[in-house]
């Protein structure tokens, strides 16, 4: 399959480098120092370029703010019959602009990031599939994630950003917080070490893909949640309140442990 990659950053060159073993693989970039360390792969920097390759599907993994802005530049460039796609964290009003478009489209999640992620091992991330793409788009997908041997889902649009509201908001919005009480010093404790760590792959990664996750509409309800729940851990704190806290504990171990493995 003729496959046109659109943005250059480390998605986008990581779904390169796995593509062009088996297809045909264009990676298009405005900036041409980006497109220096691909291989096996053609590089193009003017949609001319893309016109002349006519790709069969077009994957679009630019910055998540700049998506449809990039849709909208290659698309006069594309044949009619190609398949567009995107890999976007939040997909709000994504399938709206599918539709007019009036072309066959397939949205997904990979729910990685090359920041985080062990690429040579990914059994244990995830992929999400958009429930409404065409059918030939998801079948492509499927295989691709599944030869990852990442775990997939399929979800609507909206299921899918009321899903990561949940699995990315809420992890994100308490780890900015950890980081934005913090100052430079040594610390000799793990976990402290561990949260640093975390906190500093976040940080790693594009402020508009932060933003834009944390901009999701589903995330204010859940980011509401964490601080109903700071108030009542702060308020069982100020009153040293034992009985309070250990039943504070048992209900946050329910919420994250097997109930086996639940302490008693």
């Amino acid at each position: 399959m003729k496959i046109l990659v659109l943005g250059a950053g480390k998605m986008g060159t990581f779904l390169t480098d796995v593509l062009c073993i088996q297809h045909e693989v264009a990676l298009f970039d405005t900036d041409p120092k980006r497109l220096r360390f691909v291989f096996n792969t053609l590089r193009m920097t003017k949609y001319e370029e893309v016109q002349e390759f006519e790709p069969e599907l077009v994957i679009n993994c630019v910055t998540l703010k700049y998506t449809i802005e990039a849709f909208q530049a290659a698309l006069p460039y594309l044949p009619k019959n190609c398949i567009i796609s995107d890999i976007a964290s939040v997909k709000t009003g994504l399938q709206q602009y599918y539709e007019s478009t009036g072309m066959r489209y397939v949205s997904t999640h990979p729910m990685f990031g090359p920041t985080f992620a062990t690429l040579d091992n990914l059994s244990t991330q995830s992929a999400i599939i958009i429930s409404e793409s065409d059918h030939m788009g998801k079948a492509f997908f499927k295989d691709l994630y599944g030869s990852l041997r990442l775990n997939i889902f399929e979800y609507t649009f909206d299921e899918h950003d009321e899903t990561i509201a949940y699995s990315l908001s809420i992890p994100f919005a308490s780890t900015l917080v950890f980081a934005s009480v913090m100052k430079p010093q040594e610390a000799p404790g793990t976990t402290f070490k561990r949260h640093m760590d975390i906190a500093k792959g976040l940080l790693s990664e594009d402020d508009y893909l932060l933003s834009e996750i944390l901009f999701n509409p589903y995330s204010p309800r859940q980011i509401n949640n964490i601080r109903a729940e700071l108030k009542v851990l702060l308020d069982i704190i100020e009153n040293k309140d034992t009985e309070r806290m250990q039943s504070f504990l048992k209900k946050v171990r329910k919420n994250i442990l097997p109930p086996d493995s639940e302490r008693k």
